[in-house]
């Protein structure tokens, strides 16, 4: 039970380290420095990669206090926390409850992140587009690519 627990607890820092590292993505993509875009993004990487293997550990874990409470495998925290034992009902309870809030922020960090390279892409697309004078990714009913003849520019070179 002990084992769960502290894998429970280095799942939350790391849940908070990816909060952390989303919020600085997003700091970066608000600015529209992209210089740091691929960083801040390659650091998310990195954190999700480290969860995925906390998360084998917790599965692992779980397998063996749900046997050693008469449970079947793979169970939910939900599960554990119910037959678990005072003073690890609670406990497991507060992880549950910890990993339930620190998922919802970092859904809405995704979620905001997500909206702004949306909107960094149609914004430099936009811009593309109105410098060069063609459609990029246009497609007819048949699939084939449809570019539209480029308009002329007038430019004041006197500048």
């Amino acid at each position: 039970m002990e084992k769960l627990s502290l894998i429970l607890w280095r799942e939350r820092e790391l849940l908070e380290r990816l909060a952390y590292k989303l919020e600085l993505e997003q700091l970066v993509l608000a600015s529209g420095r992209t210089r740091w875009l691929a960083h801040s993004t390659k650091e998310v990487e990195e954190v999700l990669e480290v969860l995925r293997e906390t998360e084998v550990l917790r599965a692992i874990a779980s397998d063996e206090v749900a046997e050693e409470l008469g449970l079947a495998a793979a169970p939910t925290l939900a599960e554990l926390a119910e037959a678990a034992p005072e003073p690890w009902r609670v406990i497991l309870d507060d992880h549950r409850t910890a990993l339930i809030t620190a998922t919802r922020e970092i859904t809405e960090l995704s979620e905001s992140n997500r909206g702004l390279i949306t909107a960094g892409y149609r914004s430099a697309r936009e811009t593309l587009l109105a410098l060069g004078g063609g459609s990029a990714d246009s497609y007819s009913s048949t699939g084939t690519a449809v570019v539209d003849t480029p308009r002329r520019r007038l430019l004041d070179r006197s500048l």
